[in-house]
């Protein structure tokens, strides 16, 4: 299976934080990896300028844009945890969680 796209870690990012703990970008990056059930090479594919595995750049991105929408907080150099919106988001059982679904709120 191929790396999915930024767009598609976002909902399972946010699930995999549901607990409200600290985490760190490694941490999930593993549990997405094994939910997608991503291949060693999967895991090991660079992007282009070889500097960074696709994974880490699609979990960072989505880490990133649920911030940007206040479904994740940072609290600490490289870590974050789900917010009360993140829960109520959860809560509400969506299918998916892609940029349309971020631009309902006004921070984004």
């Amino acid at each position: 299976m191929a790396v999915p796209d930024f767009q598609s870690f976002m909902l399972p990012l946010l699930q995999a934080v549901d607990d409200g703990k600290e985490y760190n970008l490694s941490e999930v990056v593993d549990k997405l990896v094994e939910q997608f059930q991503l291949s060693d090479e999967d895991k090991k594919e660079l992007l282009p300028s070889g500097r960074k595995t696709r994974v880490d750049d699609r979990a960072g991105w989505a880490q990133t844009y649920l911030r940007k929408a206040g479904l994740l907080e940072r609290t600490g150099r490289g870590k974050f945890r789900i917010t009360a919106r993140g829960l109520e988001i959860l809560k509400s059982n969506p299918d998916k969680i892609n940029v349309k679904f971020l631009k309902q709120f006004s921070e984004f």
